[in-house]
């Protein structure tokens, strides 16, 4: 059974060397700049955006969590760190997040705003982020910069737990393993990975999930980081490690374990590009949710258009299983909302809920500063200027795992 250790962020800050005191988050530079440091970065910063703060993020590429068990990250983000497996508690700094920003190649321009409407949208609007900024060495190739930077802001988000791994925690968590419960349903849930090479690719226990079949997983590694995301594409659709670590429908089926349902398990299955790969994959998803006894499937998906396919898919091969299922779609309407939601439906399954429209337009105020880059590559404009974006460009927005903020309510009545 996962057990946590909550420590709550309230203030964070720089100093000379990293502490945990008093709900405040102290940072050294020269330490997190050592450890983010590579022959192939030319230089790397690290710098603070707390709630509230008049600054835009740019050019986002991933947002970690800050969790350990122990002392250099043992029992963290496994495949990519080397700490010893610990079975302790894992300790999360809740309410901080480190965020790494900058270009990348195919790396699609995603947002978080600090203050007003987009920041509201996001759920990094809400944390103090430790951004990380960087430039690559001449001549350095991109795939070795990515992943140098992905190593160092795990490492990073590890050590900042460890600040805390002695500290009284301002609340524990229990959290229930998935199993079966006499008299109540087992529901279960598919999260889709995307696949789709260097840049567009997730990882699993440090491996790439590309050509992987579809697996039954612990929910509890994902918590503690087996889940890693490596892809850049469709910001709003898009689901960072912060988001894997904190797997809104898992903890929300967990939360119900034991009272109205069974938490029956997450299966991950990968996203491929082929249309056969597609429908196959989709058949081993659905059967795999069979032999584990899965009564019912939540859907969920990575990505636009293409990524409608495999969640549709998915949901027929379990209603053809007899496996009730639900499907999260994002909808890419139009900005006023008229157009076919969905590019790729279902046949037979009908159960689908809508996370919001990719295409509604967000009026963002100025900013005084901008991390990340100068410029807002889409719009060629000052990365600091007010502008017009559509939600598509606010990183995470849009909920593919659950956890979205968009609500919908009935109109007033006059």
């Amino acid at each position: 059974m996962l057990k946590r250790s909550i420590h709550r962020v309230q203030a964070v800050g720089f100093g000379d060397a990293m502490t945990w005191s008093g709900g405040e988050l102290t940072v050294d530079r020269e330490e997190a700049r050592r450890l983010l440091a590579a022959p192939c970065l030319a230089s790397v910063d690290v710098t603070w955006a707390s709630p509230g703060d008049s600054v835009r993020i740019v050019k986002v590429l991933d947002v970690v969590e800050p969790r350990s068990k122990g002392p250099g990250g043992g029992g963290v983000f496994p495949g990519w760190l080397d700490g010893p497996p610990v079975d302790g508690p894992t300790h999360v700094l809740r309410g901080a997040a480190v965020v790494v920003a900058g270009y990348l190649p195919r790396a699609q321009e995603a947002v978080i705003d600090m203050t007003g409407p987009a920041a509201e949208l996001s759920p990094f609007g809400s944390t103090h982020n430790l951004v990380i900024e960087f430039t690559p060495a001449p001549d350095a190739d991109w795939a070795e910069v990515d992943d140098v930077l992905r190593r160092g802001a795990l490492a990073l988000a590890a050590r900042l737990a460890e600040a805390a791994l002695d500290a009284e925690p301002d609340e524990t968590e229990t959290v229930p393993d998935p199993g079966a419960v006499d008299g109540l349903p087992r529901i279960g849930t598919i999260t889709n990975l995307q696949t789709q090479g260097v840049f567009k690719d997730v990882f699993v226990r440090g491996e790439s999930f590309n050509g992987q079949e579809p697996a039954l997983i612990d929910p509890a590694e994902i918590d503690d980081g087996a889940v890693v995301s490596g892809q850049y594409g469709h910001p709003s659709l898009r689901n960072p490690t912060w988001v894997h670590q904190n797997h809104p429908i898992a903890s929300a089926l967990r939360a119900r374990h034991g009272r109205d349902v069974a938490f029956a398990g997450v299966v991950l299955a990968p996203e491929p590009v082929s249309a056969s790969e597609k429908a196959r994959i989709s058949a081993a998803a659905a059967q795999l949710c069979a032999d584990a006894g899965f009564e019912a499937v939540i859907l969920t998906k990575e990505g636009g258009g293409n990524a409608d396919a495999d969640i549709a898919l998915k949901m027929d091969a379990l209603e053809d299983l007899g496996i009730a299922t639900v499907g999260l779609f994002a909808e890419m309407a139009g900005p006023d909302g008229t157009g076919p939601p969905i590019v790729v439906a279902p046949e037979r399954a009908t159960a689908m809920v809508s996370t919001g429209n990719y295409d509604t337009r967000l009026s963002l105020p100025e900013m005084e500063r901008a991390l990340g880059g100068n410029e807002l590559a889409l719009l060629k404009v000052p990365a600091t200027s007010a502008m017009e974006l559509p939600t598509a460009v606010i990183l995470a927005s849009l909920g593919c795992l659950g956890g979205g903020r968009l609500t919908c309510a009935p109109a007033p009545v006059a």
